[in-house]
């Protein structure tokens, strides 16, 4: 057999040409198309023209970008969220229902316009240049050309207009802005009298049946639910655990002390005072040669008077800042003066007196008043400091190394921490009843919600293996894994009894309030002018005072055709409210700039007409999401 495919070797090649080509022509190319049909599938689709799932992302990475730059410290797996790339998906058919109607309705920026609005606006002044132009670099710095700025606002000023005519339009008369603001500002009088059920709970007995009543109804099952736990080990790898490892040699340190050693100095500076008689360099020679001549007839008067230094820089110094100071420049460094001056002044010791200097400012009569600095500390002294820091060194060098050992390790010998707490000389930790989110002030690794996340992965909590390493902080590797589960649970009766006692007692001691309170509310329907403890006072939605806002609510729904108008409020388990209105006043003085709440009472309708023009551009331009996994309802559905 096969000796007749060797020989007939010519006859196959053309055979398996005729047969594979043509399938992979059939099927390989439709696979192919299938592949690339992935980018361009339609997720959208608005006025007949298709949205792609390549222009979704595409857009999608834009917004990822521009929240980057303004918040740098946003976590990544925010931005690539289901509910993020749903908000990308809407702006993108915002975008295209404007674009479509600008379209259909002429609208057009002209050149005229674009150059005026972009030389008036304020918000483009960082972009503007002293003489109007366009920042170019300002621009390149944001990844745009100008010609890319230009055609990008000449299209958010087009689609601004298709909105215009409604959001700039809004008009809100007194009438519809009165109702709305007495709704939220107005005044009532009201007398309450309350009926708390924290005044009824002695009356409360509540019996075996009734708690195990309350154990068992379903309704009650989350408010007696353990949460799932575990008991966990795990190891740390990071620069801290590794600093007892390394070796550090005592003439590493001695060199790493030499080549530092101004690190171990305090900086040597002077205090000094001087006379400055001024002759620029570039002065002509005989104006020079005076000021010489002045500057040492000054110092030979000096020398005999050293005391009188101060008088004399007064009257004579043209240094106008140090000169009312009698000359006093108070300390300085090496690197602060002109280098002549610097010279000088370091060479003298406190209390000495220099011969003129020349500089380029002209000539000076120095005379230094103290000195400090210039210790240098001992390399006994600064041992343990140079030691802590190499050793620090040496121990990132060594994490650098062992954190790809460390990573596969723990995911090759998956049954045990052991290995890798033996290779790296690590600590193994444990911790007991460690939950999915950080608990309460949790710090290291217990407080990184990516290290919960993996070990309470379900692969980890049902093999008991190994976490992957996980990165909890710059140079910090931590796998953990499942030492004991325990899934969440109803707790028994017997541990939870004293509480269920507490929630039945409080549901008897509200249903005893409530009656009483209804009670006392049949009597005043028969008599409303039947006294009731406590004196009447206004509320309003704005101040509520001391009234419960259930009451406030109901006080301001109700019915005031006829005073005085009597109802109850049901508090549920806090107990129950008989209350009487008595007066209808005016607005709460807190609304008193009614131009002010009128403004924003018409903004407020703007923003309403201009979602509902959007709605309707969006139904007479037939802008719908295909596919339902992408539809706005979808983005926080559950997944099949």
């Amino acid at each position: 057999m096969f000796d007749f495919v060797r020989t007939h070797t010519r006859l196959f090649q053309f055979i398996l040409v005729l047969l594979i080509f043509p399938s992979f022509v059939f099927f390989g190319i439709q696979g192919y198309s299938r592949f690339t049909e992935g980018g361009n599938a339609a997720v959208a689709e608005v006025a007949g023209r298709d949205i792609t799932r390549a222009e979704w992302d595409a857009a999608h990475r834009d917004q990822v970008e521009r929240v980057r730059r303004q918040m740098p410290g946003v976590d990544a797996k925010l931005l690539d969220s289901p509910m993020m790339r749903q908000q990308s998906l809407d702006m993108l058919l915002r975008e295209r229902v404007m674009l479509a109607a600008a379209e259909k309705l002429n609208l057009t920026t002209t050149d005229d316009r674009l150059d005026r609005l972009f030389k008036s606006d304020p918000q483009f002044a960082p972009l503007r240049n002293p003489d109007g132009s366009v920042n170019k670099d300002f621009l390149a710095a944001q990844g745009l050309s100008v010609p890319m700025f230009e055609q990008r606002l000449r299209r958010d000023l087009t689609l601004r207009q298709v909105m215009q005519g409604v959001s700039g339009t809004q008009f809100a008369p007194e009438s519809a802005t009165g109702a709305a603001l007495d709704a939220f500002f107005q005044q009532r009088e009201v007398q309450v009298q309350r009926f708390d059920a924290k005044d009824y709970l002695a009356k409360a007995a509540p019996s075996d049946a009734d708690i195990e009543k309350y154990y068992k109804d379903p309704a009650n099952a989350a408010q007696f639910q353990a949460p799932e736990q575990a008991k966990v080990e795990y190891v740390v790898l990071d620069v801290e655990s590794l600093k007892s490892s390394v070796t550090v040699v005592e003439d590493d340190l001695k060199k790493y002390y030499a080549q530092n050693e101004a690190r171990y100095s305090t900086p040597e500076e002077r205090r000094a005072s001087h006379i400055l008689v001024k002759a620029e360099k570039g002065a002509p020679a005989d104006a020079r040669a005076k000021a010489k001549a002045k500057a040492e007839a000054l110092l030979a008067e000096l020398k005999k008077n050293p005391a009188g230094f101060a008088e004399a820089a007064k009257k004579n110094s043209e240094d106008p800042g140090s000169a009312e100071r009698g000359g006093d420049l108070d300390f300085f460094g090496r690197g602060a003066m002109v280098k002549p001056f610097e010279d000088a002044a370091f060479a003298l010791k406190p209390g000495q007196m220099s011969d003129v200097v020349e500089s380029d400012f002209g000539y000076h009569i120095i005379q230094v008043t103290g000195a400090r600095g210039g210790d240098k500390k001992s390399y006994e002294q600064v041992r343990p400091e140079i030691e802590a820091e190499r050793r620090k060194q040496l121990a990132q060098e060594k994490f650098s190394k062992d954190a790809v050992d460390f990573t596969n390790m723990v995911y090759e010998q998956a049954e045990s921490l052991k290995p890798a707490a033996d290779r790296f000389k690590l600590e193994i930790k444990t911790a007991q009843d460690v939950k999915r989110t950080p608990a309460p002030g949790a710090t290291g690794p217990l407080a990184n919600p990516k290290f919960l996340e993996a070990l309470f992965a379900a692969d980890t909590i049902r093999n008991k293996r190994n976490t992957d390493a996980v990165e909890t902080a710059p140079n910090q590797l931590v796998s953990g894994r499942v030492v004991q589960y325990s899934p969440a649970h109803t707790l028994p009766l017997s541990e939870v009894k004293d509480k269920v006692r507490e929630r039945v007692a409080a549901q008897q001691a509200a249903a005893l309030a409530r009656k009483e309170g209804e009670a006392r509310l049949a009597e005043l329907k028969k008599d409303p002018q039947a006294a009731l403890p406590g004196a009447a006072q206004p509320v309003s939605r704005a101040t509520a005072k001391d009234v419960p806002r259930p009451v406030v609510d109901a006080v301001l729904r109700a019915d005031t055709g006829k005073l005085p108008a009597v109802f109850g409020v049901d508090l549920g388990d806090a107990g129950y409210a008989v209350a009487r209105i008595t007066k209808v006043l005016g607005r709460d003085p807190i609304a008193a700039d009614t131009k002010q709440a009128q403004s924003q009472y018409a903004q407020a309708w703007g923003d309403a007409e201009t979602q509902a023009y959007y709605a309707a551009l969006k139904s007479r331009l037939k802008a719908n999401v295909k596919d339902r996994a992408f539809a706005p309802d979808a983005a926080s559905a559950p997944a099949r």
